[in-house]
């Protein structure tokens, strides 16, 4: 944030399906607690919902360009509560509510206009019930098990530091670039 980098906390995210075929998609990180935990909202019916639903590990990567840094992290990822989903759910703004309510991203769309129709009537739904909230919305929460901070060297001797759990320590460990 203090180097203004454009959208810090944007992320990759990745899963694997229960065939172990992975899958990656940008996504925002919510919030980042004392705990390790990496926090990320989404639908449990999307298809990252289906995928954490079969196989409750992910990755993230976090890529700053403008600095040469990125940070890795996996872990096994959980719901962090149903009053967490709905507080992250109402906080965001009622167009991004609406599409959530309509529930079918990642499915083949035909016609535009069956799209737009769809949103006018969920937003119709937002306007009147503003305390509505999708009922698949889920907060999740990655904990960190491992955690990878890399600096990059234009000579390629990148700084690699890697961070390993080990109950309730962290081993701290150097990498080769």
């Amino acid at each position: 944030m203090e180097a203004r980098v454009l959208g810090p906390h944007v992320m990759t995210l990745s899963t694997a399906d229960t065939d172990g075929r992975p899958d990656g998609r940008v996504l925002i990180c919510k919030d980042v607690s004392q705990d390790g935990r990496w926090f990320f909202a989404s639908g449990a019916n999307s298809a990252k919902g289906r995928h954490l639903a079969g196989n409750p590990h992910a990755a993230l990567v976090f890529y700053w360009p403008e600095l040469g840094r990125q940070i890795r992290v996996r872990g096994p990822v959980t719901p962090a509560g149903s009053e967490a989903g709905a507080a992250d759910f109402l906080a965001r703004p009622p167009a991004s509510r609406a599409e959530a309510l309509i529930g079918r991203q990642s499915e083949p769309l035909d016609d535009p206009a069956e799209l737009d129709a769809a949103f006018e009537q969920a937003y119709a739904r937002v306007t009147a019930d503003p305390d509505l909230v999708a009922p698949a919305w889920t907060l999740y929460a990655l904990t960190a098990e491992e955690v990878e901070f890399w600096q990059a060297d234009h000579d390629r001797r990148h700084t690699r530091l890697r961070y390993e759990r080990t109950g309730s320590a962290w081993l701290r460990g150097r990498l080769w670039p």
